[in-house]
Protein backbone atom coordinates (compact mmCIF):
# COMPACT_ATOMS: atom_id res chain seq x y z
CA UNK A 1 0.00 0.00 0.00
CA UNK A 2 1.25 3.40 -0.43
CA UNK A 3 1.29 6.14 2.22
CA UNK A 4 -1.20 9.23 1.15
CA UNK A 5 0.83 11.80 2.30
CA UNK A 6 4.48 10.77 0.26
CA UNK A 7 4.14 10.40 -3.24
CA UNK A 8 6.86 7.58 -4.72
CA UNK A 9 6.88 5.51 -1.41
CA UNK A 10 5.12 1.92 -0.86
CA UNK A 11 5.08 0.59 1.98
CA UNK A 12 4.75 -3.42 1.09
CA UNK A 13 1.96 -4.51 3.63
CA UNK A 14 1.92 -8.09 3.03
CA UNK A 15 1.46 -10.22 6.15
CA UNK A 16 4.40 -11.99 6.16
CA UNK A 17 6.34 -8.91 4.99
CA UNK A 18 4.69 -7.42 8.16
CA UNK A 19 5.41 -10.77 10.66
CA UNK A 20 9.32 -10.87 9.56
CA UNK A 21 9.52 -7.43 10.37
CA UNK A 22 9.15 -8.12 14.18
CA UNK A 23 11.09 -10.55 13.78
CA UNK A 24 14.02 -7.96 12.55
CA UNK A 25 13.06 -5.21 15.29
CA UNK A 26 13.40 -7.80 17.95
CA UNK A 27 16.78 -6.80 19.75
CA UNK A 28 16.30 -10.72 20.87
CA UNK A 29 16.62 -12.03 17.07
CA UNK A 30 20.58 -13.68 16.76
CA UNK A 31 22.57 -12.96 13.70
CA UNK A 32 21.86 -15.86 11.52
CA UNK A 33 17.95 -15.38 12.01
CA UNK A 34 18.26 -11.72 11.27
CA UNK A 35 20.00 -12.66 8.19
CA UNK A 36 16.91 -15.15 6.71
CA UNK A 37 14.40 -12.71 7.54
CA UNK A 38 16.29 -9.89 5.68
CA UNK A 39 16.52 -12.27 2.65
CA UNK A 40 13.25 -13.32 3.24
CA UNK A 41 11.70 -9.70 3.44
CA UNK A 42 13.91 -8.56 0.54
CA UNK A 43 12.58 -11.77 -1.87
CA UNK A 44 8.92 -10.29 -0.94
CA UNK A 45 9.56 -6.57 -1.06
CA UNK A 46 11.17 -6.86 -4.42
CA UNK A 47 9.25 -8.85 -5.97
CA UNK A 48 6.77 -5.65 -5.24
CA UNK A 49 9.16 -3.62 -6.35
CA UNK A 50 9.92 -5.43 -10.00
CA UNK A 51 5.86 -5.68 -10.41
CA UNK A 52 6.04 -3.62 -13.39
CA UNK A 53 8.48 -5.50 -15.69
CA UNK A 54 7.60 -6.25 -19.24
CA UNK A 55 6.81 -9.35 -20.61
CA UNK A 56 7.22 -10.88 -23.87
CA UNK A 57 5.78 -13.98 -25.32
CA UNK A 58 8.23 -17.65 -25.90
CA UNK A 59 7.54 -20.21 -27.96
CA UNK A 60 8.28 -23.34 -26.03
CA UNK A 61 6.85 -27.11 -25.31
CA UNK A 62 5.43 -28.33 -22.05
CA UNK A 63 5.61 -31.88 -22.34
CA UNK A 64 2.32 -32.05 -23.74
CA UNK A 65 1.44 -29.39 -26.20
CA UNK A 66 2.94 -26.44 -28.47
CA UNK A 67 2.44 -23.19 -26.51
CA UNK A 68 3.38 -19.43 -25.83
CA UNK A 69 4.18 -18.45 -22.59
CA UNK A 70 5.30 -15.36 -21.37
CA UNK A 71 9.07 -14.34 -20.34
CA UNK A 72 10.84 -10.87 -19.12
CA UNK A 73 10.79 -8.35 -22.13
CA UNK A 74 13.97 -6.79 -21.01
CA UNK A 75 17.31 -7.05 -20.15
CA UNK A 76 17.83 -9.24 -16.44
CA UNK A 77 17.45 -6.55 -13.80
CA UNK A 78 21.10 -5.09 -12.22
CA UNK A 79 20.96 -5.18 -7.94
CA UNK A 80 23.46 -3.32 -6.64
CA UNK A 81 23.53 -3.70 -2.60
CA UNK A 82 25.08 -0.85 -0.78
CA UNK A 83 27.72 -2.37 1.14
CA UNK A 84 27.96 -4.01 3.40
CA UNK A 85 24.12 -4.33 5.07
CA UNK A 86 23.03 -4.66 1.51
CA UNK A 87 24.41 -8.14 0.88
CA UNK A 88 21.84 -9.64 2.82
CA UNK A 89 18.93 -8.28 0.85
CA UNK A 90 20.56 -8.82 -2.52
CA UNK A 91 20.53 -12.76 -1.89
CA UNK A 92 17.27 -12.58 -1.50
CA UNK A 93 16.85 -10.64 -4.89
CA UNK A 94 19.56 -13.15 -6.54
CA UNK A 95 16.62 -16.11 -5.22
CA UNK A 96 13.77 -14.20 -7.22
CA UNK A 97 15.76 -13.76 -10.07
CA UNK A 98 19.01 -15.59 -10.40
CA UNK A 99 19.65 -14.16 -14.14
CA UNK A 100 20.25 -10.60 -12.51
CA UNK A 101 23.66 -9.07 -12.51
CA UNK A 102 24.90 -7.73 -9.65
CA UNK A 103 26.77 -4.12 -9.05
CA UNK A 104 28.64 -3.16 -5.77
CA UNK A 105 28.68 0.21 -3.96
CA UNK A 106 30.42 0.89 -0.87
CA UNK A 107 29.89 3.70 1.41
CA UNK A 108 30.59 4.21 4.98
CA UNK A 109 28.96 7.48 6.84
CA UNK A 110 31.34 10.11 8.52
CA UNK A 111 30.59 9.82 12.11
CA UNK A 112 31.09 13.62 12.57
CA UNK A 113 29.61 15.42 9.57
CA UNK A 114 27.35 11.91 8.35
CA UNK A 115 28.48 12.03 5.09
CA UNK A 116 28.39 9.12 2.33
CA UNK A 117 32.04 8.45 1.41
CA UNK A 118 32.34 6.06 -1.39
CA UNK A 119 35.78 3.44 -1.02
CA UNK A 120 34.18 1.13 -3.70
CA UNK A 121 31.98 1.03 -7.00
CA UNK A 122 31.92 -2.11 -9.51
CA UNK A 123 28.85 -2.59 -12.10
CA UNK A 124 28.07 -4.07 -15.39
CA UNK A 125 29.28 -1.79 -18.61
CA UNK A 126 25.48 -2.22 -19.87
CA UNK A 127 23.70 -0.45 -16.43
CA UNK A 128 21.91 1.78 -18.79
CA UNK A 129 19.97 -0.50 -20.68
CA UNK A 130 18.73 -3.02 -17.66
CA UNK A 131 16.47 -2.12 -14.66
CA UNK A 132 18.14 -0.61 -11.55
CA UNK A 133 17.27 -1.95 -8.37
CA UNK A 134 19.63 -0.26 -5.33
CA UNK A 135 18.89 -2.22 -2.13
CA UNK A 136 20.27 -1.04 1.48
CA UNK A 137 18.33 -1.87 4.67
CA UNK A 138 17.85 0.97 6.23
CA UNK A 139 16.82 4.46 4.79
CA UNK A 140 17.45 7.04 7.95
CA UNK A 141 18.77 10.34 7.35
CA UNK A 142 19.00 9.41 3.66
CA UNK A 143 22.74 10.87 3.08
CA UNK A 144 23.79 7.46 1.73
CA UNK A 145 20.83 6.81 -0.29
CA UNK A 146 21.17 10.08 -1.92
CA UNK A 147 24.83 9.51 -2.88
CA UNK A 148 24.42 5.71 -3.93
CA UNK A 149 21.47 7.07 -6.23
CA UNK A 150 24.35 10.43 -7.49
CA UNK A 151 26.86 7.60 -8.27
CA UNK A 152 24.69 5.23 -10.05
CA UNK A 153 23.15 7.56 -12.06
CA UNK A 154 26.74 9.09 -13.11
CA UNK A 155 27.60 5.10 -14.23
CA UNK A 156 24.39 5.73 -16.75
CA UNK A 157 21.61 3.98 -15.22
CA UNK A 158 18.06 5.05 -15.92
CA UNK A 159 15.71 3.38 -14.46
CA UNK A 160 16.12 2.98 -11.02
CA UNK A 161 14.07 1.54 -7.99
CA UNK A 162 14.80 1.67 -4.56
CA UNK A 163 14.21 -1.26 -1.87
CA UNK A 164 15.19 -0.69 1.56
CA UNK A 165 13.52 -2.64 4.91
CA UNK A 166 12.64 0.44 7.14
CA UNK A 167 12.23 3.88 5.82
CA UNK A 168 12.63 7.29 8.31
CA UNK A 169 10.28 10.17 7.22
CA UNK A 170 13.00 12.32 6.91
CA UNK A 171 15.32 9.68 4.53
CA UNK A 172 12.02 9.34 2.23
CA UNK A 173 12.13 12.97 2.19
CA UNK A 174 15.72 13.44 1.51
CA UNK A 175 15.94 10.86 -1.21
CA UNK A 176 12.53 11.58 -2.90
CA UNK A 177 13.78 15.65 -3.00
CA UNK A 178 17.59 14.56 -4.39
CA UNK A 179 15.87 12.22 -6.65
CA UNK A 180 12.02 13.25 -7.44
CA UNK A 181 12.43 9.83 -10.06
CA UNK A 182 13.26 7.15 -8.18
CA UNK A 183 10.53 5.31 -6.37
CA UNK A 184 10.46 3.84 -3.12
CA UNK A 185 9.82 0.48 -1.97
CA UNK A 186 9.48 -0.53 2.15
CA UNK A 187 8.58 -2.52 4.43
CA UNK A 188 8.12 -0.15 7.20
CA UNK A 189 7.64 3.66 8.14
CA UNK A 190 8.91 4.85 10.78
CA UNK A 191 8.08 9.01 12.18
CA UNK A 192 11.89 10.24 13.16
CA UNK A 193 15.44 9.30 13.96
CA UNK A 194 17.00 9.70 17.50
CA UNK A 195 19.97 12.12 18.03
CA UNK A 196 22.94 9.53 16.54
CA UNK A 197 20.48 9.37 13.26
CA UNK A 198 19.20 5.79 14.07
CA UNK A 199 15.75 5.39 13.36
CA UNK A 200 13.18 5.53 16.04
CA UNK A 201 12.04 2.62 17.30
CA UNK A 202 13.54 1.09 14.56
CA UNK A 203 16.06 -1.99 14.74
CA UNK A 204 19.52 -0.27 15.22
CA UNK A 205 22.73 -1.15 12.60
CA UNK A 206 21.21 -3.74 10.27
CA UNK A 207 24.29 -4.51 9.22
CA UNK A 208 25.66 -5.40 12.77
CA UNK A 209 22.86 -7.40 13.66
CA UNK A 210 23.04 -9.38 10.48
CA UNK A 211 26.92 -9.76 10.31
CA UNK A 212 27.28 -10.82 14.38
CA UNK A 213 29.47 -6.92 14.70
CA UNK A 214 27.02 -5.33 17.52
CA UNK A 215 28.48 -3.69 20.03
CA UNK A 216 27.21 -4.72 23.64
Amino acid sequence: MAEPDIAGLTIVAHPLVQHRLTRLRDRTTPPERFRAELRAVATLVGAAALADLPLAPLAIETPVAAMESPVLGCAPPVVVPVLRAGLAMAEGLLDLLPEAAVAHLGLYRDPQTLEAIEYYFKAPADIAARPVLMVDPMLATGNSAVAALDRLKAAGARDLRFVCLLAARPGVAAVRAAHPDVAIWTAGLDAELNAHSYIVPGLGDAGDRAFGTEHS
